[in-house]
C-alpha cells in the first residue's frame, strides 16, 4: 500500500470518495447546481481539481494497493473562529455546520472512504494514521470528523481509533433520499510533536 497526495488529474476518483462518504449529499447538491441540462459529476470533478476551496484536491490524500487507488483521505483546518450560519443556507447542511462549528481550530477530515473492493485491508487504518501525522505537522492538536449513524464499518474503527463523540444532530432531508438519521461529531487528540 502507498498513500500519496492526490494531484488535479485525480479528479474522477476524488468525486467518487467526496460523494461516497456523505451518502449522496455531494451528488444531490451537484445536481441541483449542474441544473437538469448539466453534468453532476463534471461539475464535482471541477471543485475537486481547483487549486483552492476545501474540496481542491490539495487537501487529499490517496492510498493506492497494487497500483489501483482504493481510499482517499480530504481535510483542512477548521476555522478558529466559525462564522455565523448565513439565513439562506440550505437546512440540509445546517446541522453539519453546527458541528463543524463546535470543534474550532481543529484539524477537519472531511472525507475518508474506502472503495468496497479494498474494505478490511487496512486502508482506512493507514490514512486516518496519516490524517494525525498531517494534522500535527500542521500545527492542530485535534483531529475532528462528522459521521453519519449508517457508516456502522467507519463507527468501530473511529472509536477503535480513540475517537470520541462529542455531539450530535438530526439529519435534514429535506429531498436528498438517505437512510442516515443523525450526524455525531467525533475528536481525538494528537500530540504535537
Amino acid at each position: 500500500m502507498e498513500i500519496r497526495r492526490a494531484r488535479a488529474s485525480d479528479a474522477a476518483h476524488l468525486v467518487r470518495f467526496i460523494n461516497m462518504a456523505a451518502d449522496d449529499l455531494p451528488l444531490h447538491f451537484w445536481r441541483k447546481s449542474a441544473g437538469p441540462d448539466g453534468d453532476p459529476w463534471a461539475l464535482g470533478q471541477e471543485r475537486a481539481a481547483r487549486e483552492s476551496g476545501n474540496f481542491s484536491y490539495r487537501n487529499a490524500w490517496l492510498a493506492e494497493s497494487g497500483g489501483a487507488v482504493g481510499a482517499c483521505l480530504l481535510g483542512y483546518p477548521a476555522e478558529e473562529e466559525p462564522a455565523p450560519i448565513e439565513p439562506d443556507t440550505p437546512p440540509i447542511f445546517v446541522p453539519l455546520l453546527e458541528l463543524e462549528a463546535l470543534a474550532p481550530g481543529s484539524w477537519y477530515l472531511n472525507v475518508l472512504a474506502t472503495d468496497a473492493a479494498f474494505r478490511g485491508k487496512g486502508l482506512g487504518s493507514a490514512l486516518l494514521a496519516e490524517a494525525e501525522t498531517i494534522a500535527r505537522s500542521a500545527g492542530h492538536d485535534t483531529i475532528s470528523l462528522i459521521a453519519a449513524d449508517t457508516h456502522r464499518d467507519a463507527l468501530r474503527l473511529y472509536r477503535a481509533k480513540g475517537y470520541r463523540e462529542i455531539a450530535s444532530r438530526p439529519v435534514v432531508k429535506d429531498d436528498w433520499e438517505v437512510e442516515a438519521r443523525i450526524w455525531t461529531l467525533f475528536t481525538k487528540s494528537v500530540s504535537l510533536a
